[in-house]
């Protein structure tokens, strides 16, 4: 084995300093806490050991089932149009990663929507139905994602 493999380990035999290091990047990275100092002090580790971890610890996700979408739209130039969108997406409880607009061209603009799709029942083409159906949308077409 390399220097640099990583290896998925349950964190029931980790040791205890390793767990409390993820904590305080977990802290940092959500704004519960400013600063390393904070964070090392809410999750009970020393910066010490803080620092000697914090580049090789890391959480890992099990939502490598989730699908990540990008669907690219054509919008009327009106008002409100990108919010039906938005608010359209949240009702179907996808997460947006990106949003990318550009500027109205000939009154319609181009939408580009990079989605998380986190409930196994959310199929992209379905996503793609739905926001098709708003008043303003011209067309939608997934662009990558499965």
């Amino acid at each position: 084995m390399s220097d640099k493999e990583f290896v998925v380990v349950s964190s029931d035999v980790l040791p205890e300093v390793v767990i409390k290091v993820i904590e305080a990047k977990r802290l940092l990275a959500q704004g519960v806490c400013r600063t390393s100092t904070e964070a090392c002090r809410a999750a009970g580790v020393s910066r010490s050991a803080y620092y000697k971890y914090k580049d090789s610890a890391f959480l890992y996700s099990e939502k490598s089932d989730e699908r990540i979408v990008t669907f690219c739209l054509v919008l009327s130039d009106r008002a409100g149009i990108l919010a039906e969108v938005l608010s359209e997406i949240y009702r179907l409880d996808a997460n947006i990663l990106t949003i990318n607009q550009n500027i109205p061209i000939d009154s319609a603009a181009t939408v580009m929507i990079t989605l998380r799709l986190n409930d196994s029942s959310i199929e992209p083409g379905g996503v793609m139905k739905s926001l098709a159906k708003i008043s303003g949308v011209a067309s939608v077409k997934i662009i990558s994602g499965k």
